[in-house]
């Protein structure tokens, strides 16, 4: 049995984004009102036409009636093309401020949320699924709601030409009703179904196309393309299954109406050789009995395109009930200036993974504000868990991270991020101006302000080198700049921040060392006054720390003064140095 969606959560999603457009939405009712009355209106001006034409009534009458009827016929169209063009307006706005919300949603959920599912997936999400409510918010429960009045007013019309055609008009249209309503659900699983195959199928893509560099470098194209049509075969008999199980509907309106328009002619033709009607009355029999079809046929379409809604309401239910863990703090205050840095018996393990595999285990030490701390350890002995804790991507398993004596868990997330400051070696920057790459689009930022920036990190050979200075466009994903003229942006970016904590997460690991020497004075000035966390793969870089942490298998193997620890022949900082450290660690 179909599990039927609740009708009070049509309802609730309905008025959630339809209240803000009431002012369109009424223009749209009065627009759909009208056409109704102008539709019950034509079938009588013709039956009088027909009548009068019969009964041998002069042309100046026949004229006026047939003028007439072009007339309601002509705004009958114009009103359907205002209802279309309001309906439109009405659905766009409404899903765009829908899929603004879930971006938004989206947005504050946690990092594991993203690890769980591909960007090609998110983008169905947000884009796709939510196009389907185009229609149902724009046009579905207004054309249901027209089509019922069209077909109440309809079967009155009957009563009150012939209470027997009206009769059996009413319980032919009560149980074609029943029947379609019955086959409300039908196809919802399926289109479910298929809206998660077209969202892996993009995810696919979008994963495949990100890696198509190493994709042909090693020879993977045809394994690609095997997997590419397994997806697409997959998306096509879903599909098909769907588009057989909503034509379900389609198929019995046209048996219903069959059987309705045989009814109608059967009786009308009886009545007239009974000399109970006029010719033209049969003509209006007729012509009701089709008007019954159109709103039968209407509200069967709405109930198609609600199929697909349910699909898409269910899936974007999902993702709204889907809720971060790390939840906003109540806003502890975090002072200016540097920030000290606090782990307070800290064991830290993912949520796919089980405590007794934790990544960090039982770690305690204390950062005093504006020192360095250099964090050395292998692939995976959890130095980027440290960082990513600290900016609370996500919250130990057990313990305490503190800032300037705040648990980070009572601190406003902004606040926090505020704060904090990361610098990684992989750079996010947009198909945007340089300004907005450096100022992620706050225009609060003046120009002086950025150019005082770039001095004083000593970056002013760097800009004059841009065609177009703080105007020069970059291409997504920072195409034609350098890694190392990516790092002096994220650099440039952290500056205007302000922050207390500055974590370098491997920042400078793929620079050449010409863009290095750019970078040396930029660190050493971001670093001036403020502490810093350094996850350390060269020997310049660590050099910069004031203390040395080398973790091993989420445990601290050796913490102290980087000086002493240099010093101490038997400490195993002083072994990797003398080694050469970058290879011991690997």
């Amino acid at each position: 049995m179909v599990a039927r969606m609740p009708l009070r959560q049509y309802w609730d999603l309905l008025v959630d984004y339809l209240r803000p457009e009431w002012p369109k939405a009424t223009l749209l009712a009065v627009l759909l009102l009208s056409s109704i009355g102008l539709q019950l209106l034509n079938p009588q001006i013709m039956r009088s036409f027909l009548d009068s034409a019969l009964g041998g009534a002069p042309l100046s009458l026949l004229t006026r009636y047939a003028l007439l009827f072009i007339g309601i016929g002509l705004l009958t169209q114009a009103l359907s093309v205002a209802t279309t063009y309001v309906g439109q307006d009405v659905g766009w706005s409404t899903t765009n401020r829908l899929r603004e919300d879930l971006a938004r949603h989206c947005l504050g959920l946690d990092l594991a949320f993203y690890h769980d599912r591909t960007p090609g997936e998110l983008i169905e999400r947000l884009d796709g699924d939510v196009t389907a409510l185009a229609n149902f918010f724009s046009q579905l429960v207004i054309r249901v709601f027209g089509s019922a009045l069209l077909l109440l007013g309809t079967l009155v019309v009957l009563f009150h030409e012939d209470w027997r055609v009206g009769l059996v008009l009413t319980v032919f249209a009560t149980v074609a009703a029943i029947v379609l309503n019955r086959a409300r659900d039908v196809a919802v699983p399926q289109q479910r179904a298929e809206r998660q195959a077209s969202a892996k199928l993009f995810g696919f893509l979008e994963e495949r196309l990100a890696g198509l560099d190493d994709i042909r470098a090693n020879g993977a194209g045809n394994y690609t393309m095997l997997r590419f049509h397994e997806r697409m075969h997959d998306l096509f008999i879903k599909g098909r299954r769907a588009m057989v199980l909503r034509s379900i509907t389609w198929v019995l309106t046209l048996g219903l109406f069959a059987i309705g328009t045989a009814l109608t002619l059967g009786m009308s033709a009886y009545l007239f050789l009974t000399g109970a009607i006029s010719i033209g009355t049969v003509y209006l029999f007729f012509q009701y009995t089709q008007m019954l079809e159109s709103p039968l046929d209407q509200i069967t379409n709405q109930l198609q395109d609600l199929q697909r809604a349910t699909a898409s309401i269910q899936r974007i239910q999902e993702l709204r009930r889907v809720q971060a863990r790390i939840q906003d703090g109540p806003g502890a205050s975090l002072p200016d200036g540097a920030l000290p840095v606090e782990f307070d018996h800290v064991s830290f393990a993912y949520a796919d993974q089980t405590t007794d595999r934790l990544v960090l285990n039982d770690l305690s030490f204390r950062l005093a504000p504006g020192r360095v701390l250099g964090l050395l350890g292998r692939t995976g002995s959890g130095k980027t868990t440290i960082s990513r804790l600290i900016f609370r991507f996500y919250d130990p398993t057990t313990g305490t991270i503190r800032l300037a004596d705040a648990d980070t868990r009572q601190a406003r997330l902004a606040e926090l991020r505020r704060r904090v400051a990361i610098v990684t070696q992989d750079v996010q920057l947009f198909s945007a101006t340089v300004r907005d790459n450096l100022t992620l689009f706050d225009r609060a930022l003046s120009d002086a302000r950025i150019l005082e920036v770039i001095r004083e990190l000593g970056l002013d050979d760097w800009y004059a080198k841009l065609p177009e200075g703080l105007d020069t466009r970059l291409a997504s994903g920072g195409a034609g700049l350098s890694a190392g003229e990516a790092q002096l942006l994220a650099f440039v970016r952290v500056f205007l921040r302000d922050p207390g904590l500055v974590i370098l997460d491997e920042a400078s690991s793929r620079l050449d060392p010409a863009s290095e020497q750019l970078i040396v004075h930029a660190v050493d000035k971001l670093l001036q006054n403020r502490t810093g966390v350094i996850i350390a793969h060269r020997l310049a870089t660590v050099q910069r720390a004031d203390e040395i942490m080398i973790l091993d298998d989420g445990c601290i193997q050796e913490h102290g003064e980087r000086a002493e620890l240099l010093g101490d022949p038997a400490s195993r900082f002083s072994q990797l140095m003398r080694s050469g450290w970058q290879e011991s660690l690997a």
